[in-house]
């Protein structure tokens, strides 16, 4: 008897055939654990150093990928009888400089690697831009990986970390990378505490001590700072809690949609405020964009163009899906994509956005508010 098999099934048995092979690869890929810190000098390397020779002393082969000690003793003297990586060495702008050597950690393949300076830009002529992009790669090899990283290297808090301590962080981490984390750990000191090591000098040199307490080494910056790193360690911490054991299935999961125009500050901040609370929650969320025909191509300049694209590359870095919508009705645009996407939250600017301000003008407005109510979608107006 001739057995037939249907063709419409081969598509159900492929994708069968790829959730199994996720499977397959997220049980190779390495465990990978980050310590985060409210600022430089509150012991992350220090407590990495530590638990490599733990590791050690257990019979685990780990060896430091890159460490930076910053000159400081207690950190160096913890190096002795770790194994090191060799880094390598290129000539950059005619200077000589070193580099995490990436192909020699994948080559020798160590059960456990130890990876400072997560938010690090990688000297130029290397394979990737940036070192957490290396640590994927180790991740992907099935190699664990203990790194570390400051708060203020958060994508989505570079706003916020400006505003308390007046810096532009350029070496910036996506929250996604987080996100892929198995474990984060918290290394905390109080303000004082920080203070205390800064004049002993074990954060920086004499030289430098009276500077950085005028300026980044305030208490009530350390305070803000050490507030968002314990909130970001909880957020991660619930989010683990909530992926081993799942809510019930009653509950509806969030779904965010952030509302932006062509006004590139106020969108980048609505962006970065949404991803927040999607990191919050630990929710998928979308970025919507409606152009007009007052924003066709021809209408808006090139300075504008290239700030929307440069705002549509951040969403997607924190992890956004970008939805570019052509219509004038922006208020049926944003019902539409709710009701399509099962938005549960609708985040847009504040009242001065040229976006609410066309909403607000449109007979369809209270149709927009009325929809949402009868769909139980919230309505977030964010400063």
């Amino acid at each position: 008897m001739t057995r037939e098999i249907s063709v419409d099934m081969m598509p159900a048995q492929e994708s069968n055939a790829d959730q199994f092979l996720n499977l397959i690869r997220q049980s190779r890929r390495g465990k990978f654990k980050i310590y985060i810190g409210m600022s430089a000098g509150v012991g992350k390397t220090f407590r990495m150093l530590q638990e490599s020779h733990t590791l050690l002393r257990n019979g685990v082969d780990v060896k430091i990928g890159y460490i930076e000690t910053h000159n400081r003793k207690e950190t160096q003297a913890l190096l002795d009888g770790l194994p090191e990586i060799p880094r390598r060495k290129l000539f950059y702008k005619g200077k000589s400089l070193e580099e995490m050597d990436l192909q020699a950690i994948l080559n020798l393949h160590p059960e456990v690697v130890i990876i400072d300076e997560l938010a690090h830009t990688n000297i130029e002529g290397s394979k990737n831009e940036k070192r957490w992009q290396d640590v994927m790669e180790v991740l992907d090899a099935g190699i664990n990986v203990i790194t570390a990283v400051n708060i203020q290297h958060i994508e989505s808090l570079n706003k916020e970390i400006k505003g308390i301590t007046g810096i532009e962080v350029a070496e910036r981490i996506p929250d996604s990378v987080l996100k892929a984390a198995d474990e984060v750990v918290n290394i905390d000191l109080t303000a004082d505490e920080l203070v205390t090591r800064l004049r002993e000098g074990k954060i920086y040199t004499a030289d430098k001590i009276e500077t950085s307490i005028r300026n980044f080494f305030q208490p009530e910056k350390i305070l803000q700072l050490r507030e968002l790193a314990l909130k970001e360690v909880a957020s991660q911490v619930e989010r683990k809690i909530e992926t081993e054991l799942p809510r019930g299935s009653h509950l509806k999961p969030e779904h965010f949609l952030s509302c932006i125009s062509s006004n590139h500050e106020i969108a980048s901040k609505v962006i970065r405020k949404t991803a927040r609370l999607a990191t919050y929650y630990h929710s998928k969320w979308y970025v919507l964009y409606v152009q007009t025909s007052r924003e066709d191509g021809d209408k808006i300049g090139l300075a504008a163009q290239r700030h929307l694209i440069n705002n549509f590359k951040l969403a997607t870095e924190l992890g956004a899906e970008v939805i570019r919508i052509k219509q004038n009705n922006i208020a049926g645009a944003i019902i539409q994509t709710a009701e399509e996407k099962s938005i549960t939250t609708v985040c847009i600017g504040k009242p001065h956005l040229n976006l609410l301000k066309i909403i607000m003008n449109t007979a369809i407005f209270n149709k927009l508010l009325t929809k949402l109510s009868e769909a139980n979608i919230d309505v977030v107006i964010l400063s």
